[in-house]
């Protein structure tokens, strides 16, 4: 295994237990109770196990009824509803080859996402919302009507809205104010500047920021996490996507929460123990845990 694929090491244990708001244990090597032996040995005690098609949502389901600290949010992400309608010929996604399945197949899949969303252990419904990095405009038709499905199921559910936003914030804030956002409304990775940090603030929603807030080019995401309310913050992994520096490029998973969380509180100037017990309370209250 090159120094490149390896496991970064454990960072020192948080002082206060947090959670990962945002991670995909499906995706990353070892097992569900490895991630968590790790997670909770430097005090990241909760995850967030977040579906993106439907095999991944039933998954997280499944995961979260067998583990009491875990919980799960499931959804088609913004990338998955233009390949259900229009078909996937190259076969990115892990499904591999799609056929175009048209707005019926769409419904369908929604209809499941409905059915998981009513299950206790689903605290969320997400990761929802819209994409213009990968999603080109034959496919914005498709995200947008999933992306309203998914804000009026978490509705009617009463669970939390977990939010894709890539390279869409006008948009994505425009949906949320025709539909009506949710009690609870999640920006995971948050990838807005302090101008949006302001807005999302004053309407309440929650600011996710994961291991990019650490790169060297993201000074704009840390004026965001700068001036969001303390209440509103949130932290996650994305694991095993977006792994903080120094170890970026290498495999993420929730046991480096706690890289994120100092490099956060400094850019905060407070110290890790008040930013670990904000994120703990928020996390509980984003999330109805």
């Amino acid at each position: 295994m090159s120094a490149k694929d390896a496991p970064p090491p454990l960072p020192e244990p948080l002082l206060v237990p947090v959670a990962d708001s945002h991670t995909h244990l499906d995706m990353q090597s070892g097992t569900v109770e490895e991630a968590l032996t790790k997670a909770a040995a430097v005090g990241v005690t909760t995850l967030v196990q977040v579906g993106c098609d439907i095999k991944g949502s039933q998954w997280a389901a499944e995961t979260a009824a067998a583990h009491d600290n875990v919980h799960a949010a499931v959804a088609l992400h913004p990338n998955e509803a233009p390949r259900i309608v229009l078909g996937d010929p190259d076969g990115w996604s892990r499904q591999g080859a799609r056929e175009a399945g048209g707005d019926a197949a769409l419904d369908d899949a929604l209809a499941e996402i409905d059915r998981l969303a009513a299950l206790p252990h689903v605290r969320g419904v997400g990761e929802t919302g819209l994409d213009h990095f990968r999603t080109g405009p034959e496919g914005m038709a498709a995200q947008e009507r999933s992306f309203r499905a998914h804000i009026e199921i978490a509705k009617r559910h009463g669970k939390a809205l977990v939010i894709h936003d890539r390279e869409a914030h006008a948009d994505v804030l425009r949906v949320l104010d025709e539909e009506g956002a949710p009690e609870r409304t999640i920006f995971h990775c948050y990838s807005g500047d302090a101008e949006m940090a302001e807005i999302c603030a004053a309407k309440g929603y929650y600011m996710s920021f994961a291991g990019n807030v650490t790169f060297k080019n993201a000074q704009p995401l840390r004026d965001a996490l700068a001036v969001a309310p303390l209440e509103l913050v949130l932290v996650e992994t994305d694991a095993p996507f977006l792994t903080p520096a120094p170890y970026r490029g290498r495999p993420g998973a929730p046991y480096l929460i706690p890289v994120t969380v100092r490099a956060m509180a400094a850019v905060r100037g407070i110290t890790e123990e008040e930013l670990a017990g904000a994120i703990a309370v928020n996390t509980a209250r984003a999330f109805d845990y």
